[in-house]
């Protein structure tokens, strides 16, 4: 069930960027991929990741999540401490760069649409003005927002409440 949800979204968004539903679908890559290998959902598209850098690099006080724009990386943290991660994420394009900083949560919504960009946010966690945390492509850039995979957005959904620290470093 979850599978064919997840196909019914990433063909509807692959529909949203040109690239046609017909077009699209869900095969592993030719080549296994060393940096991340298959995950449970999308193949060749992990969960969670091996980290090129080591842990999370966040040190502001009560962070809840952490992320890393450089690596893609980001990871939920307790109390100064990694409690699941890094996941794979996709940030910002050119022109609608992510924002560096330290946020709070300030909005939550399971199932979110963008007027805007006219696409689904589910798993919605708002943090900076219009950018919020949800289930996207990871492998294309946003416009601002945090794209995840689904079980990451939701692990992040519910481990965020509102006014909880996020802190985005470059």
């Amino acid at each position: 069930m979850r599978s064919q949800r997840l196909r019914k979204w990433f063909a509807g968004a692959a529909v949203l960027v040109g690239v046609g539903s017909a077009g699209f679908t869900m095969t592993a890559p030719a080549q296994a991929d060393p940096i991340f290998p298959g995950g449970p959902d999308i193949p060749g598209i992990p969960a969670i990741i091996p980290s090129p850098s080591g842990g999370a690099p966040c040190t502001a006080a009560g962070v809840k999540t952490c992320l890393r724009i450089s690596t893609s990386e980001a990871w939920l943290m307790d109390n100064g401490k990694v409690v699941w991660g890094p996941t794979r994420i996709s940030t910002g394009q050119p022109g609608y760069e992510s924002h560096v900083g330290v946020f709070k949560v300030f909005l939550k919504k399971l199932h979110h649409w963008s007027t805007l960009h006219n696409a689904p946010m589910d798993f919605a966690v708002f943090f900076d003005g219009d950018i919020a945390f949800h289930i996207g492509p990871v492998d294309l850039a946003s416009h601002g927002c945090i794209r995840m995979l689904p079980d990451a957005a939701e692990k992040n959904y519910n481990h965020l409440n509102i006014g909880d620290v996020v802190e985005v470093v470059a």
